[in-house]
Formats: structure tokens, sequence, C-alpha cells
């Protein structure tokens, strides 16, 4: 059976289930109990669970996170929401120093099961501030698993495999996709959190994408199909780590890659993954690899000038014709 539901339905009956079926799982954050998260993810669980375990916190993002892994550190299985991932730059400290490398500076004494998850990217005119995207900061972090969820049907999958996890995962929403509906399993289903997701599969060039870039890339192999190109889209989920094995395979049989990422060009995952490529595939590579990231500016608020920092479908098309040297 199948049902039909928004991404932040799909997100909600993740956590839900979880809560049920394990009750060491408790969320925490910022109106996350009675307001149901700012984009009602936690709508109504603190009616089913209480307030203990659908916990509102105060606005001090590292003291509340510390909390949390703390409250791992002794067997529970916190999800720490952020009103908005850019906020958790404020717990910084907490999750690199402490959530990521515990479990080794304690000798494996202890583990952190943490979910840090939460809105983030480039919404609608948010600005600056509220459009980060964390995934760069946190990528040479050790000890953390970063996912980017980018449909319904992965996003609940995901994050019931992140809740179970026994490492801390940063779990990466993006703003504008929380209202993506999509028909999914009524019965239960975990996917991994290591592995990439071939969204097509195609013979002349591959591209590689994640979060919201993902429809993007799908609008631009549109575009290509009517003009005869067969592109492979491939979306990484996992950005730590990277599943290097599937994008090698990919590449072994294209022999051309383009990266498509919201994050910025400089230190952008794209950055590490055009490495990995280069260092362990570069034989299978009758091109170099083309990077298509969001320009290095601190976001602008005007809608114009937003939209111009990001990846367009059309520059996609272009990149791929650039790249099979299709002349216009």
């Amino acid at each position: 059976m199948q049902k039909k539901i928004f991404m932040y339905e799909a997100l909600r009956d993740a956590i839900d289930e979880e809560m049920a079926r394990d009750k060491r799982v408790f969320v925490l954050g910022e109106d996350v109990g009675h307001y149901g998260g700012s984009y009602k993810v936690t709508k109504h669980l603190h009616i089913k669970y209480g307030d203990l375990r659908i916990l509102d916190t105060p606005i001090a993002e590292n003291s509340f996170t510390g909390m949390a892994i703390g409250a791992a550190m002794t067997g529970l299985k916190p999800i720490v929401e952020g009103m908005n991932l850019s906020f958790l730059l404020l717990a910084f400290n907490q999750i690199s120093n402490n959530a990521g490398m515990l479990h080794y500076t304690s000798g494996g004494n202890w583990s952190i099961p943490l979910v840090v998850r939460g809105p983030g990217g480039i919404g609608k005119q948010l600005s600056a501030e509220h459009s980060q995207r964390i995934e760069a900061y946190f990528q040479a972090v050790p000890g953390l698993k970063i996912v980017a969820c980018s449909t319904p049907y992965n996003a609940k999958g995901l994050l019931k495999a992140a809740i179970r996890d026994a490492n801390p995962v940063l779990f990466l929403e993006h703003v504008l996709l929380y209202n993506l509906k999509q028909e999914i399993p009524e019965e239960e289903y975990i996917l991994p959190l290591d592995k990439a997701q071939i969204v097509r599969e195609g013979s002349d060039v591959t591209i590689i994408t994640y979060s919201r870039m993902r429809h993007h890339v799908m609008q631009a192999v549109e575009q290509l199909c009517k003009q005869g190109i067969d592109a492979e889209v491939i979306d990484l989920i996992s950005l730590k780590p990277i599943d290097i094995n599937t994008l090698i395979v990919s590449v072994q049989k294209t022999h051309k890659a383009i990266v498509v990422e919201e994050c910025m060009q400089t230190g952008g995952i794209a950055a590490e993954v055009m490495a990995q490529l280069y260092s362990l595939a570069f034989d299978e590579l009758d091109a170099p690899i083309i990077r298509l990231s969001s320009k290095d500016v601190p976001t602008p608020y005007n809608g114009l000038l937003e939209q111009a920092s990001l990846v367009q479908p059309d520059q996609i098309v272009s990149a791929v014709k650039q790249l099979l040297k299709i002349h216009f």
C-alpha cells in the first residue's frame, strides 16, 4: 500500500514510529513541542509523548546540543532539531569536539547515538544568515556522518536509519523541499545511510548532485533528453562518507562527470567529490570534471540576486553540452 504525503509529514512519521518503537528516543529544540516545530515536523507529537520526550528548549543552541550529547552518552537517543541549521553553527564546538570525537577520545567507552536535524539551504529570500549550507563546515569533522535527504521517500527511510545508528548523524533537510509530495510505502522501510542513489541511468555523462539540486538536475535532464543526450544522475545522499564506489562505476561507463551542488564552490562538497574521483578514477575520465556551485558570496536577500547566486537548470544543460562538445 502507498500513501501520498509531504516531506515534512514523512519526517514526522519517521520520528513518531521510532519514538513508539524505542522509549529512549526523544526530541529537543526550540519550539518543537507545543508549536510543533518551525516547519511542523513535530506537530502534535507532544500530545502523544509528553513534554519530556518532545522537549522545548531555551534559545541556547550550544547548551541544548551539549545536553543532548550528554543524554546520548548515558544511553538515550536524542534528536536535536535546529529551527534553522544556520543557528547550529552556535553549537559547532559541541558537535565537532564532543559529538564527533568522544567515541574516539574515550577509547570507545562512550557512543553518541545522536541525530542533529533541521531545515537548511537557500530558501526564498531568507537572506545570508538563514541560508547557510552547513555541510561544508562540518565535512572535515572526524566521527560525524552527514546525510542529505531529497524526497519524502528517502527522508523517512534515512531518518529512521539515522535514529537507530550508534553514531552522531547530521541530517540535512532543505527548507524548500518540505512541501514536496510523493507516494511512499505504508509499511516500514529503512534506507542505508552510506549509499548514493542512481536516480536515472544513462550513458553519455554522469551528473552528481544532492538535496534540492537533484530536482534542478532532473529539470535539466528533461531538456537534455529532448536533444538526444542520455545523462546518468546520482544523488549522493551520504555526504560523509561519500559513496565513491558508485561514482566510480558510473564514470567507468560515461567517462565524463559534472558535480552540481548548492554549496559554495570554495571548500564545498563538490571539491571533495572531484578530489576523490581524480585520485581513484583519473584514467577513466575523458575530460576534466565540471563543477557547478553557488557563488562564493553571502546569499543576497534580493530575489533576483538570490537566484543569480544559485545553479539553475539552464546552466546545467549548457555545462553538459560544453562537456560533450555539442555546439549551440
